[in-house]
């Protein structure tokens, strides 16, 4: 009688040894990549990642916290993603794909008897980057849906007109530490007393190309090929 060894996998589910053991193959058949932030983050590694093709890098999204880069410990809460556009030898070099302001740190400023006015806006850089703003002010007391709407237009007036005069790595220093927020805080306190400002979040839609703006989304080879 033949006997077949089976192994149960993390799901409960039986599963050959012998496909185990594949498994563990082609783990060791993969190579490691040391990630490299984009030149405005001084192209330092932000962390390694496996692959068996270089080519099932690109367009694989990594994710950091400004504070992993920058060693300020007050920017823990600022999450970056970057997007891996080419690999040559064991880098994988990247793009800034966004930015998130992690939930808990924007849980952590709201308050109760306060309002919270949020903008959501599409921009376009000098060097014709297009982006997605999400943009969150929080005032110090509860206001009228009429100050809402003004400190709202106050935002988008802002960014439509500040945003078009700056390259993407200028947009990104402005997002990221602050200077942008607070140049909107100071504006909409003449509206209403605000508390705080954050640029919540950003998403990268559109790049230059010498055809025109194209969608912002890197498409490994290897799936191409699969179409």
């Amino acid at each position: 009688m033949v006997r077949v060894l089976v192994s149960k996998s993390v799901r409960g589910r039986i599963m050959p040894a012998r496909r185990k053991f594949a498994i563990r193959d082609k783990w060791k058949l993969k190579k490691w990549y040391t990630v490299i932030a984009p030149p405005i983050f001084g192209e330092i590694s932000i962390g390694t990642t496996p692959a068996d093709d270089p080519l099932k890098l690109i367009g694989r999204v990594m994710e950091t916290t400004l504070y992993d880069i920058t060693g300020d410990i007050t920017q823990v809460h600022i999450r970056l993603y970057f997007q891996i556009i080419k690999v040559e030898g064991d880098k994988a070099y990247t793009r800034f794909k966004g930015h998130e302001i992690s939930r808990d740190y924007m849980k952590s400023l709201i308050r109760r008897k306060s309002s919270k006015i949020q903008g959501i806006f599409n921009v376009e850089t000098k060097d014709q980057y297009r982006l997605r703003l999400t943009i969150v002010a929080l005032t110090s007391y509860r206001c009228k849906t009429s100050q809402k709407r003004a400190i709202r237009k106050i935002m988008e007036e802002y960014v439509k007109s500040k945003v078009p005069q700056l390259t993407l790595d200028e947009l990104i220093q402005e997002m990221l530490f602050g200077r942008m927020s607070a140049e909107i805080m100071e504006r909409a306190r003449k509206i209403y007393p605000i508390r705080k400002v954050e640029i919540y979040k950003s998403k990268l839609l559109m790049i230059p190309s010498p055809e025109g703006p194209k969608p912002a989304v890197v498409v490994s080879p290897l799936q191409l090929k699969r179409r």
